[in-house]
């Protein structure tokens, strides 16, 4: 029938064809702002080779020959990115921590011999618990995030079942282990260890990310015991287990840790130190270090990565953090109250100048220490003897004894898992149909790929 005059009729869109115009809207959007970036960065590379030749004082015929040497990296970069990475390029060594969704191993690049830690997140977990959005952010900071606060990351890829994340091993192991290790710290141990991660928390944050999962465990020692930020999972948004109502306890019981409440300080401590391992691999988490306006549904900043801090110095000089309870619903419901809640063991001694910057931590965000700038924290009376400058290439409070490149003694013992054995059971699900919500996912480092034979520099020495 002939149309006379008048609009086309429309049609509704499938589903199907909604997702196709997605998927193809976003290799274009990705295709084009990858080449750009690329571009950008090797001209980043060749101004800062530059720069470091003119302050060496190079002569013409050195600065041609180092010209024509970073010319052949960039050609071999070019020609690696372009080389698929997969599972069959590293050999597993060993498992050095599990979650809720995946692990991390020890690898060694069977090339080059580096030694790498290999987070693996399995793709049917990320999808079903909502994990999509807060796995690229940590992604897309490990790329952005290029400091000596935060762990490196090398490579990016993925396979049917998993993406993989290769970043820099630390061998120091994380911060909740050495917690667990010691009953306390002293206060220039807790000085040391603070300040440094004043200094990688404000280092994201000029970047315009937030944290909000600021937690010991969360906290890496490199080879020489510095302090690097890990664990960006968490920077668009919250996991379920972080939302209020998951904590709420709608029976409206009452308290339930009376014993807890009455125990002494070591009994505490004791108690906290028991189960502490067990939450740090739940999917549940605990609540203990999360502020309390993350909690309510008005809104918050980056203030909320300080008040975490101030749990944690609070941990490390007093045994436990100040709301641990028997229940996270429990933990929670101290967190909310913390102006009645937030109290000192009067048998556990602590300066003046500790147990105010604790409580200037833990505060309102309005009266937050951090809210008039970083410089009002370094400012802080119990930080006068340190050296902001320089604190990085200072010996680290406590010492760390590291035997080898691979070496694993300062991590838990962990049974293998079958997470990387290859897909046989041929009624698995596929994830084909939704895998073009990891598009993109892949990264290569410039640096990463360009090394060869030696173990980088940094991994000797812990710095970048």
């Amino acid at each position: 029938m002939a149309m006379t005059g008048g609009t086309a009729p429309s049609f509704p869109m499938s589903n199907h064809t909604r997702e196709r115009v997605t998927v193809a809207k976003l290799t274009l959007e990705n295709f084009y702002s990858t080449l750009i970036t690329q571009h950008e960065e090797r001209e980043m590379r060749q101004v800062k080779l530059e720069k470091a030749m003119d302050e060496e004082g190079l002569a013409d015929e050195e600065k041609k020959m180092r010209r024509s040497q970073h010319a052949r990296k960039e050609t071999e970069f070019l020609r690696l990115k372009r080389t698929r990475l997969g599972l069959d390029d590293f050999e597993s060594l060993k498992v050095i921590g599990r979650g809720a969704f995946g692990e991390v191993r020890l690898v060694q690049k069977k090339d080059t011999g580096h030694i790498y830690a290999m987070k693996i997140l399995r793709k049917a977990d990320m999808l079903e618990k909502e994990q999509v959005a807060h796995i690229r952010a940590e992604r897309d900071i490990l790329v952005e995030a290029d400091g000596a606060w935060v762990v490196k990351m090398f490579y990016s890829f993925q396979d049917k079942r998993n993406l993989y994340l290769i970043m820099e091993f630390l061998p120091g192991g994380d911060m909740m282990t050495l917690l667990m290790k010691k009953d306390t710290l002293s206060e220039e141990e807790t000085q040391f260890y603070i300040a440094e991660t004043v200094l990688a928390i404000d280092s994201i944050h000029q970047l315009g990310f937030i944290h909000r999962d600021i937690k010991p465990d969360n906290l890496l020692l490199d080879s020489r015991g510095h302090v690097k930020l890990s664990d960006f999972g968490l920077c668009t948004g919250l996991k379920k287990a972080h939302r209020t109502e998951f904590y709420r306890n709608l029976t409206h019981n009452p308290p339930s840790d009376f014993s807890f409440q009455n125990m002494n300080s070591k009994r505490k401590a004791e108690t906290w130190k028991k189960n502490r391992r067990q939450l740090a691999y739940s999917t549940v988490g605990t609540p203990d270090y999360i502020a309390p306006e993350v909690f309510m549904q008005t809104g918050y900043n980056k203030l909320c990565d300080w008040w975490s801090l101030g749990v944690i110095m609070y941990e490390m000089l007093i045994g436990y953090p100040p709301f641990c309870s028997e229940t996270p619903q429990e933990t929670y419901r101290k967190v909310m109250n913390w102006k009645e809640t937030l109290v000192f063991p009067p048998e556990v001694p602590i300066s003046e100048k500790a147990k105010d910057l604790i409580l200037r931590f833990c505060n309102d965000a309005d009266n937050r220490v951090g809210a008039n700038g970083i410089e009002e924290i370094k400012s802080h009376p119990f930080f006068v003897p340190v050296d902001w400058e320089h604190i990085r290439e200072r010996p680290a409070a406590i010492s760390i004894e590291i035997k080898s490149i691979d070496d694993t003694s300062n991590f838990d013992e962990f049974p293998e898992s079958d997470i990387l054995q290859p897909v046989t059971n041929t009624t698995e699900p596929d994830y084909k149909s939704k895998d073009w919500v990891f598009l993109n996912y892949t990264y290569k480092r410039f640096e990463g790929l360009t090394q060869r034979g030696s173990i980088p520099s940094y991994m000797k020495t812990g710095k970048l």
